[in-house]
C-alpha cells in the first residue's frame, strides 16, 4: 500500500496550513535555510546559477519563468540557493582586481576599493534599492490588498542582483578594455563610448527590474517602472552635449575614496 498523506496534516479543513507547515513558511526560516546553505557548498547548484548568468544577458524572461516553477513548487518567489549570490561576489572581486589594476592602485588602495565596492555599491545600494521595490510594490502595484498577494522582500533582493550582474560585467569588466586607451582620453569619442556602455548597462538594470516586478502576476501598472528610460535618455544627450565623461568621474571617485 502506497503512503498517504492526510489534507489535514498540511491544512486545517479550510486550505489554511496548519502551525507546523505555516512556520516553515515565515520569512525567518526562509532567511534562516538560505544563509545556512552559504555554508554548504555542495549543496548549491551552481551550473544552474551560471545557467541563469547567461540567460540574464541573451533571455532575461527564461530566468523569471524559473521563478515561477519556484513558486509552484517550493511556495516562495525568492531564491532558496545562494549559489548566485556566491557566483556575483566571486565576479565582483575578480572585476574589482581589475579595475584597481588598470587604475594602477597599489594593493592596499585595491582591497580598500574592493571592501567600497561590495559593502556599498552592491550590499548597500541593493538593500535600499530592494527595500524601497519592495514597499512601493506592495503599496501601490498589487492588484489585491491581501496579505495572500504581496511581494516578498527576497524576491525584491533577487531582482536586484539580477538586474545589477549585467551593470557589472558592462562596467566593471568590458569597459576596462576601453579605460586608458580611449574612454578617459579627452576626446568626443572618449566620453561617447564611455557614457553609452554606461547607458546600456543601466538602461539593462531598468529592463531587467521591469521583467522582473511584471513576473508577478499579481501586480498591476509595472510598465511604469519603464519610464525611467526617458530620464536616463535625456540624461545621456546632456552628457554628450555638455562634454561630461561619466567613466572619468568614476574614476576619480574611486581614487578618492581609496586614499
Amino acid at each position: 500500500m502506497l503512503p498517504t498523506t492526510s489534507v489535514n496534516s498540511r491544512s486545517q479543513g479550510n486550505g489554511v496550513l496548519n502551525p507546523r507547515d505555516a512556520a516553515r513558511h515565515t520569512a525567518g526560516a526562509k532567511r534562516y535555510k538560505y544563509l545556512r546553505r552559504l555554508f554548504h557548498f555542495r549543496q548549491m547548484d551552481f551550473e544552474f546559477a551560471l545557467w541563469q548568468m547567461l540567460y540574464l544577458f541573451t533571455s532575461p524572461q527564461r530566468v523569471y519563468r524559473n521563478f515561477h516553477y519556484r513558486k509552484q513548487t517550493k511556495d516562495q518567489w525568492a531564491r532558496d540557493d545562494p549559489a548566485f549570490l556566491v557566483l556575483l561576489s566571486i565576479w565582483l572581486c575578480v572585476s574589482t582586481v581589475g579595475f584597481g589594476f588598470v587604475l594602477d592602485m597599489g594593493f592596499f588602495e585595491t582591497i580598500k576599493l574592493l571592501l567600497w565596492v561590495v559593502f556599498i555599491d552592491c550590499v548597500g545600494v541593493g538593500l535600499l534599492i530592494a527595500t524601497l521595490m519592495w514597499f512601493i510594490s506592495n503599496k501601490y502595484l498589487v492588484k489585491q490588498q491581501n496579505r495572500d498577494y504581496d511581494v516578498e522582500w527576497g524576491y525584491a533582493f533577487d531582482v536586484h542582483l539580477n538586474a545589477f550582474y549585467p551593470l557589472l560585467v558592462i562596467l566593471h569588466f568590458i569597459q576596462l578594455f576601453f579605460i586608458n586607451y580611449v574612454i578617459i582620453s579627452d576626446s568626443v569619442i572618449g566620453y561617447f563610448v564611455g557614457n553609452t556602455l554606461w547607458l546600456i548597462a543601466i538602461g539593462y538594470y531598468i529592463y531587467v527590474t521591469f521583467l522582473g516586478y511584471s513576473a508577478l502576476p499579481f501586480l498591476k501598472n509595472t510598465a511604469i517602472l519603464l519610464y525611467p528610460f526617458a530620464l536616463l535618455i535625456m540624461l545621456y544627450l546632456i552628457s554628450l552635449a555638455c562634454g561630461w565623461n561619466f567613466t572619468k568621474m568614476l574614476c576619480s571617485f574611486y581614487k578618492y575614496r581609496v586614499k
